[in-house]
């Protein structure tokens, strides 16, 4: 019997980029020689999505950077997307990081465990007294933007487009690791002032509580989510970050089992999402 064409995929990541503390490309180049066991698979920078997209059956989108660094090329890979009606991993109507940081905004009104976050002056009476407080644009990432002030404040018609939160004493980060809502593994950094030094973490259950309610609350059925969360002094998790848009995954920071468990969960993700 015939076998027919194998499915297409174009994968989107910026070998180039230099992010601080990790390798992107060392990710990207593992993941994909693994995608073309299944897949057809050719790779384009992300200013070039727009132009490629139609002619693969979906578009994987993976360590892309920054959107703020492309942001015209990735709107118009967006909307090109819509058009078409593109099969796109992740599917491009997350509401985390994917749509900015209004989310921040959205879930700390409503009562989840979060980082207490404003963004509008007639606000920042919401927010509990530190000694610091961090502003920080709400389109922004990896950092880029962001400032430490001693008063809670916003510069005079900033309303809207920064955000505003106590800087937290905290004793480690830690992520959580999903794909279509299944739990992969976790990570924490031990120290810190050193966010990329990561290990393994096992976390109980009311860990995974914690980091659920985010994936449930998200509205994405396929693709991976990054979960990241600060463990305060006094021992709570509050949210910090919500990836679903392009979550770098640290699978070289995971024993060779759970890296292959996630690949093998991941291209069974993309098979579904083509299906």
């Amino acid at each position: 019997m015939p076998v027919g064409p194998r499915p297409s995929v174009l994968y989107v990541t910026d070998l180039a980029y230099e992010a601080r503390g990790r390798r992107y490309c060392d990710e990207d180049i593992h993941l994909t020689s693994r995608l073309r066991e299944e897949f057809d698979v050719a790779l384009c920078h992300p200013r070039d999505a727009a132009a490629l997209l139609d002619g693969f059956d979906a578009v994987v989108v993976r360590n892309s950077g920054p959107v703020l660094h492309y942001q015209e090329a990735y709107d118009a890979f967006r909307a090109r997307a819509r058009e078409l009606g593109a099969r796109v991993y992740n599917p491009l109507h997350g509401r985390g990081d994917m749509a900015g940081k209004q989310y921040l905004v959205d879930l700390s009104r409503a009562g989840f465990p979060v980082i207490p976050t404003v963004d509008r002056a007639a606000d920042l009476g919401l927010l509990p007294g530190a000694p610091e407080y961090v502003v920080k644009p709400k389109l922004g990432a990896d950092s880029v933007g962001l400032r430490f002030v001693r008063e809670a404040a916003l510069p005079e018609g900033a309303d809207g487009t920064l955000l505003v939160q106590p800087r937290i004493d905290f004793r480690h980060e830690v992520s959580f690791y999903f794909i279509d809502r299944d739990f992969q593994y976790a990570l924490y950094a031990p120290h810190p002032d050193e966010r990329w030094v990561l290990e393994p973490y096992a976390p109980s259950a009311a860990d995974l509580e914690f980091a659920r309610k985010f994936v449930e609350w998200n509205s994405l059925d396929h693709g991976i989510q990054r979960v990241d969360a600060c463990r305060t002094v006094q021992g709570e998790l509050l949210l910090v970050e919500l990836e679903d848009l392009n979550p770098y995954l640290s699978l070289d920071r995971v024993a060779e089992p759970v890296r292959e468990a996630f690949v093998t969960r991941m291209k069974a993700s993309v098979r579904d999402l083509l299906a």
